[in-house]
């Protein structure tokens, strides 16, 4: 079993969150992806955010009927923050002992993660897929593993990746760019504008029903 874990705020969930998980899906012939909307992010302020209730139920709505795409409310599992190393740790101890984990997300949150908890010991349980963001390259992940992480990684241009010293290794992934962030959909809601075409329609209707960040 070769398993994507996707997590996020998800304040909405989007397309751009969508079209990712699907490339990505195919290009690393994954079973599934599995967005897991964080409980408690530790790293961004609860200032605006929906109950995480609320964003799994949007969340699953938006996957309906995606066959690869799967919702997850692990992370409320584990009480506290949603610390990634707990999340990993979990979906770790229920794999095949063949199976893999890919951990999925963008290059600019990437470039943060020494400020996770335990952040070394996840190049030790899963492979990392980092998404390319505007204004970076792969460069910059190449010099951020080499000085942060270990200067014993192993660069394979030809497979887009670096491998880890341990064997796992961090692909970087070029994904089609939309230009859709969840920061951009509150404020539309906020201002009375239309969000069409911007989240699927089940969470458009969902919101508008609910009357989320609304003004």
């Amino acid at each position: 079993m070769r398993l994507g874990l996707f997590g996020g705020t998800f304040n909405p969930i989007h397309h751009g969150h969508l079209r990712a998980g699907i490339e990505i899906r195919e290009a690393f012939d994954l079973e599934r992806v599995l967005y897991l909307p964080a409980a408690v992010p530790p790293h961004k302020e609860v200032q605006g955010l929906l109950p995480f209730a609320e964003r799994l139920k949007m969340v699953r709505l938006a996957v309906a009927g995606q066959k690869h795409l799967q919702a997850s409310d692990a992370e409320r599992k584990n009480p506290g923050k949603s610390y990634s190393i707990r999340t990993v740790q979990y979906f770790h101890r229920t794999l095949p002992r063949e199976g893999e984990l890919f951990f999925i997300l963008g290059l600019d949150a990437f470039l943060e993660i020494t400020s996770w908890k335990e952040y070394r010991r996840l190049f030790t349980l899963c492979h990392f897929i980092v998404l390319d963001r505007p204004g970076y390259s792969r460069r910059h992940l190449g010099d951020f593993l080499y000085r942060e992480i270990s200067p014993d990684f192993t660069a394979d241009p030809r497979q887009g990746r670096y491998r880890h010293p341990g064997g796992l290794s961090v692909y970087f992934r070029p994904v089609t760019r939309l230009e859709i962030s969840s920061t951009f959909i509150r404020r539309l809601r906020r201002e009375g504008r239309s969000i069409r075409f911007l989240v699927p329609e089940a969470v458009e209707e969902y919101l508008i029903k609910k009357g989320f960040y609304g003004a």
